[in-house]
This record gives C-alpha cells, structure tokens and sequence, in this order.
C-alpha cells in the first residue's frame, strides 16, 4: 500500500492532467446526466491510476558498481567516473532515467537516460568531474526513475552505495634540488636540521667482520656473548609547519582568498619536505592535527582539504606543542601566517631553537582585501622575526612561491649557522629577509660558518 501511495505522488504532469480532466468529465457527467460522459470521464481518470499500481509492483533488480578515477586530486584537475549498471533479474528492464549526484563543488552530478536491459545484461556509463573548491565530496547515491510507457507516472528509487572523493588544495610544486648551489643549500639545511629517529634493539650474535661499534652492550653483559645490532632506523630531518588557522587572522573568504593561498603554500611545502626526507608535523590552533613521513604524504593533503578558518581566539596548544622539548625541538620550523599581531610574532621568534633553522610566511593580508591594521602589523612583525634570525618571506596575491623558496632555503641554512645575529628584511622582489640579508647589507660575504657536530 505504501509504494502505491508513493506511485500516486509521483504522477507526472501528464498524470495530474489526465486526473483533472477525468474528475471535470464525471463532475459535468453528473450536472448534465450524461452516463456515455460519466464512463468517458472514469475512463480518463482510472488511467494514471493503473499506471501507479504497475511502476509501484516493478520489480527489478539492478546492481550498481561505482569507479573513481582517482580517489584523491587536487583542486582543478578531472575525475573520471565510471558506473556499471546490472540486470540481474529475470525479466527486462523498461526505460530507465538514471541520476548520480555529487556535491555541488563538483557541478551536480549527471543524468543517462537507458533503454531497456535484458535479464543479465549490463550497462557501462561514464562521466567526467572537474574539482574546483578542496574538500570532501559524497558521490552518490544513485538513483534510478521508473515510469509507465505512457508517461503518467514517475518513481525513483536509489541504491545505497556511496563513494568519497578527496579534493586537495592545489599543490603548487616546488622545485627539488639539484647539482650545484641548490644541492649545497639543501645540503647544508639538512645538517642545520635536527635529526630524529630510534635506534633498533633487536640484536644477533657478533659475527667476524661485524663493525665494533655496532656492539649493544647491554645485551652483552646480560647474555654473556658478544651481541650486535641487526640494523638502525634510518633518521630523518624534523619539520613543523605551523598554519594559522584562526578567522581573524584571514579577513576574507572564498576559493581565491588569502587563506585559500596559505592552504595551497602548506601543501606544496609540506609535500617538498616529505619527498626530501623530512618527517612533517602539521600544527593549526587545535595543536598537532597529522605527522606525515615516508614516500606519501595523504595524510596532510587529506587534513588540508577540508581545513577552514576556526573561531578561536589563540594558537596556544600550537605553540604549547612546539616548546615541548623532544619530538621537532631543534628541527625545521615553518610558519605560514595571516594577520600576525605584534605579541604573536614576539612569541614565535622566541619558538626557534639555537642553530635551527626557521621560516616564516607573512601573508599579506592586504594584497587580497584592503585592512586598516595589517600592513602596520606586517612590518613589525617581519621586523620581530628577522631579528631573531628567522628567514621571513612576504606573500602577496598573485606570488608563485615555487619562484622565492630556492632563496628562502638558503637564508635558512644560513641562519642555523648564524645562531642569534641580527639580521634585517631584503626588500628585492620576493621580501626575503634573515641573518644572510644583513651580513649582505653590511658588506660581509655571508659564508655560513660550519656548525659543531
């Protein structure tokens, strides 16, 4: 009874039409005493009637298989999506309309309209997505409308399946080093970064040849025999990447606004750091949110895609987590910021262990959207930062960081050698300043001294 009353609501406009007008025929039947009326008049009107009573005992069975191709891009690229469609029952399908929705990021979804399939047949659809806004999108569920031959009567119903498509923020790349200067900076930012990792236990019997050094000898001395280690965890850079995500450090909202930038700057920094062999911790006004390593860096694309600015009012369990000694302390630190107070940047320059190297990029606020506050916020900041040997990049819209990173890095590595001098802000093009661009200002060569092993 309840697919029949769910027939009834879905007559078409046609169906409501031929109701109406079988309703008028009895009505003026009745009026006039017309019976050869009245029977044309129920006549019209039992059509649509009988049409709901065979869409609601359809019975098909139909199987769906959904396929994205991939499951995570970045936004601006395409997904290919492919369905499958089954007859798996023993009688033929009538035609179908077939709906798959998707968010609205995505355009909609998209409408087939197929032909009858027979018992066992199947149907291969495809269509094609474009992401344009990060985020987490639902794909599906997939609803399917049968309808009588004549038109009069509509019902859909829809498969369970769903499937998750993860739109990363565009990922500008930043180029890896090469030969030359840019292996010698990169080089030389390693060894200013402080390394982590964990020695394995796990021993075996000394054997001739072994390397000494390789002698656990806490084992030994328990066991009696001489035992070595079987082999160590490689140890790899430390990086933190602070981003401020609090709403009133972005004054403004949208696919092209300044925090959209800072998001894209994240993941291309991060992505660069893990491909280098660092371990990448993510920091927000939540405190730690993902740490990634090895050869993929899902993790924080997956966090960044749906990252938005936060009511909160400090970075405290930020900041608590990167003065906590251990862990990142003595490593890379990235801060990615918008509106940057005074005492903000006060307490970050105070972040930066000694021999560490530090980044910070200042967003400019005011390239996007005009604030009265934050261009005299920006200079102080960037002069708080500078001071306490952080290499300080300005972003302004419209700034490819791919471009200014290669001279960023190296005021870094050079600031880890450097220790506390005091540097001051280049103004050349890209706004990089740090301890390098005051040993350039005052006409030294800047040649980093080697720091103690």
């Amino acid at each position: 009874m309840r697919d029949f009353v769910a027939a009834l609501r879905g007559l078409t406009i046609r169906g409501r039409s031929f109701l109406a007008a079988g309703a008028a025929c009895a009505v003026s039947a009745i009026v006039l005493g017309e019976q050869d009326l009245l029977r044309i008049g129920l006549l019209i009107a039992s059509l649509p009637v009988l049409a709901a009573a065979v869409v609601c005992r359809t019975r098909y069975r139909l199987s769906c298989t959904r396929r994205l191709e991939p499951r995570r891009v970045t936004a601006g690229d395409r997904v290919s999506v492919r369905i499958q469609l089954e007859n798996v029952s023993r009688s033929s399908s009538s035609v179908l309309l077939v709906e798959d929705t998707t968010g609205s990021g995505l355009g909609g979804g998209a409408r087939f309209v197929l032909d009858r399939i027979e018992p066992g047949g199947s149907r291969d659809l495809s269509y094609a997505l474009r992401a344009s806004v990060r985020g987490r999108y639902q794909i599906g569920p997939m609803a399917i409308r049968l309808s009588d031959p004549f038109g009069l009567c509509e019902l859909s119903r829809s498969f369970r399946s769903l499937d998750e498509l993860i739109v990363a923020p565009a990922i500008e790349q930043l180029a890896p080093a090469r030969s030359g200067v840019a292996a010698s900076v990169s080089n030389e930012l390693r060894r200013a970064t402080g390394l982590v990792g964990e020695d394995e236990t796990t021993t075996r019997p000394y054997r001739s040849g072994d390397d000494l050094r390789r002698v656990h000898w806490k084992t030994t001395a328990r066991s009696g025999e001489l035992m070595v280690r079987r082999e160590e965890h490689p140890q790899s850079g430390a990086a933190a990447i602070l981003l401020d995500t609090r709403e009133r450090a972005w004054p403004d909202s949208g696919p092209a606004s300044a925090f959209e930038w800072a998001v894209s700057a994240v993941g291309g920094i991060g992505i660069h750091l893990v491909r280098g062999g660092y371990r990448v911790r993510l920091l927000t006004d939540r405190g730690p949110v993902t740490t990634t390593a090895g050869a993929t860096a899902s993790g924080l694309l997956d966090e960044l895609a749906t990252l938005v600015p936060a009511d909160a009012e400090s970075l405290q369990p930020a900041l608590t987590a990167l003065r906590r000694p251990g862990g990142d302390r003595g490593g890379l630190l990235v801060a990615v910021l918008g509106h940057t107070e005074t005492a903000l940047a006060t307490t970050l320059a105070g972040l930066r262990a000694r021999r560490a190297p530090a980044i910070a990029v200042l967003v400019d606020v005011t390239s996007w959207n005009p604030h009265p506050s934050a261009a005299a916020d920006l200079i102080s900041a960037r002069a708080v930062l500078t001071r306490a040997g952080w290499a300080v990049l300005v972003a302004r819209q419209g700034m490819s960081l791919a471009s200014v990173w290669p001279r960023v890095t190296a005021v870094a590595s050079q600031s880890g050698y450097a220790g506390t001098r005091r540097g001051v802000g280049g103004a050349d093009g890209g706004g990089v300043g740090g301890p390098a661009g005051a040993a350039r200002a005052a006409g030294q060569p800047g040649v980093p001294r080697r720091a103690a092993r």
